[in-house]
């Protein structure tokens, strides 16, 4: 388990670190810091929650895993893929129970990169990532129809097709004046970047939107505008303030009197979904800034960066946080060189949350919800989604279109979970098809003894594990044990055998001794080695011949006397 924590610090200030590349950062970690800021606020208001624990999020999280992970520019904060998943905690548990679930898997996330899982992590199959990142898409843009349109729905259900319904039911309350807000802020953010290339579109989009929204209020103050001020109030020393309070976030306990078993068991299967998609999440960002700065990040040390911030974030108000891939490109793009950037962005936040916190109160809901309906459509990628449905095997279309349903109809646990057993179930088949056994004569093969009428040769080809284990051994058992007296199975092709198949092998190895049958393995035996030293050590492989080749004497040895033995 030794991880070097805050590897990619290490590594950025080894390589020279000089005052241009402080420059460098400064100016990349200001720009996404402006970026994070209105996504923080949004995110956080689509869980449940008051938008300051989105910001709160960013700076802590943000500060600490970039200090202590393994990617040089990572930026790490609230993000869309979580909303699925924390939305139902608050609704359940509300924000105690939230911070609680994001603490514990904060500890699940520095465990498993204690344990060298982040290589693992990375192997999660692309149609259950697709999957279920579509389908959370989905659920977001939903989630936001009712600030697009003003609509009056009241707190909405938690199944989907309940939401649906609650946000139909309302139709007849939309606000052509919301949706008109919506608008210009979706149509500023696709449009800016065209035009304005330095400064980051959503700053532009939602300031301006903003700008509009408050003129028309002025000017007609019977238009109604819901605003971040409008819409969210904290009580600050006994005075209640519109919006964001402009304070630093405050250290305190995420849970009132610690939580009891009960609690922490009930969170449990949460806590392991967000540290599940949270590894995924950021670790696949990990590679995309990779491939767009040429450096390589230690995926253990990024788990625990990424996991040392989730447990510390929850005592400063913030919810689960991870790599988040649009703000990290962003760094890099903006010319970032190491996590000094990503500290950077955090400072930026508290700056603007500390000096221009009643400026946000003026934020109309229905920009928010625009960008993160821009922000589910980047998410979602439909034409990845389609790609896989016309070209894909069944088998992962399947795979795919079960991750898809489960995360729309019920929720992240149900397809993370059946996402990574359909996956298994897969692995296993088609790795059992790889694996192929069969009897062999003389000649089929180059280097082959004649073996004579009491010696047959059974080979084993491919893996013999857990989903291989039965099928290779199957023919063993049905074999034609009256037509020979020497069996010599070949091992030499098997690149690794685990419990199950050794397992396998010696009840068929057994049951031929049982019937007076001499047993040759042929080897090199396959690894791990440990695992034969210590069948011989426990007597299972008393009686049982091993020989590194068919140039082996004992094979000829025992052939001879096979061969002897068969004939009349």
């Amino acid at each position: 388990m030794s991880v070097r924590v805050a590897s990619a610090l290490r590594e950025a200030l080894a390589d020279g670190y000089d005052r241009a590349s402080f420059r460098a950062d400064l100016l990349a970690g200001a720009v996404v810091g402006v970026v994070a800021l209105p996504l923080s606020m949004a995110l956080a208001i689509a869980v449940g929650v008051p938008p300051q624990h989105g910001l709160y999020t960013a700076i802590v999280a943000g500060a600490v895993a970039a200090l202590l992970g393994g990617s040089r520019t990572q930026v790490t904060g609230p993000t869309a893929a979580f909303v699925v998943i924390l939305a139902p905690i608050v609704s359940e548990h509300g924000l105690p129970g939230l911070l609680t679930a994001g603490f514990m898997a904060g500890g699940i996330l520095v465990l498993a990169g204690l344990f060298g899982m982040g290589s693992l992590i990375r192997l999660v199959p692309y149609p259950v990532t697709t999957g279920f990142t579509t389908g959370i898409a989905v659920v977001i843009a939903t989630l936001q129809v009712r600030d697009v349109l003003g609509l009056q729905t009241g707190a909405l259900p938690d199944a989907f097709h309940e939401k649906v319904g609650a946000l139909w039911n309302a139709r007849h309350t939309a606000s052509l004046l919301e949706l008109s807000v919506a608008a210009l802020t979706f149509a500023l953010l696709l449009g800016l970047p065209r035009v304005v290339k330095r400064v980051p579109a959503p700053l532009l989009a939602i300031g301006g939107a903003s700008t509009v929204a408050f003129g028309l209020q002025a000017f007609d103050p019977g238009l109604e505008v819901a605003t971040i001020g409008s819409r969210f109030h904290t009580v600050i020393d006994g005075v209640a303030v519109a919006g964001i309070p402009s304070v630093l976030p405050r250290p305190a306990l995420p849970w009132d009197g610690g939580p009891g078993l009960a609690d922490l068991r009930a969170l449990l299967p949460a806590a392991l979904t967000i540290a599940a998609l949270g590894a995924i999440e950021s670790l696949l960002s990990a590679v995309v800034a990779d491939g767009m700065t040429g450096h390589r990040h230690d995926p253990d040390a990024e788990l625990v960066g990424q996991g040392v911030a989730n447990l510390v974030a929850p005592f400063f108000g913030g919810i689960a946080a991870t790599g988040a891939l649009a703000r990290t490109a962003t760094n890099v793009r903006s010319g970032a060189r190491s996590p000094l950037a990503s500290v950077t962005h955090a400072v930026v936040v508290l700056g603007v949350m500390v000096a221009a916190a009643p400026l946000v109160a003026y934020i109309p809901m229905a920009s928010l919800a625009a960008l993160l309906v821009l922000v589910a459509w980047n998410m979602a990628e439909v034409p990845h989604f389609l790609q896989i449905v016309r070209i894909g095997p069944k088998s992962d279309i399947a795979v795919l279109l079960t991750c898809f349903g489960l995360t729309v109809a019920f929720d992240m646990i149900w397809a993370v979970g059946v996402g990574f057993v359909l996956a298994s179930l897969l692995f296993m088949r088609r790795m059992a098809e790889l694996s192929e056994s069969r009897f062999l004569d003389a000649g089929d093969g180059p280097g082959f003894p004649e073996l004579g009428p009491g010696t047959v040769l059974y080979r084993v080809e491919g893996p013999l594990f857990f989903g291989a284990a039965r099928k290779a051994m199957d023919a063993l058992h049905a074999s034609r044990s009256d037509a020979f007296t020497t069996l010599v199975l070949d091992l030499g092709r098997v690149p690794v055998i685990d419990t199950t198949g050794f397992v396998a092998l010696h009840g068929s190895i057994a049951s031929l001794r049982s019937q007076g049958k001499t047993v040759v393995l042929l080897g090199p035996l396959p690894p791990p080695s440990g695992l034969w030293d210590r069948a011989r050590a426990e007597g299972l492989l008393d009686e049982v011949h091993v020989a590194g080749s068919f140039d082996d004497p004992i094979v000829e040895t025992l052939v001879r006397a096979a061969t002897a033995t068969a004939r009349p």
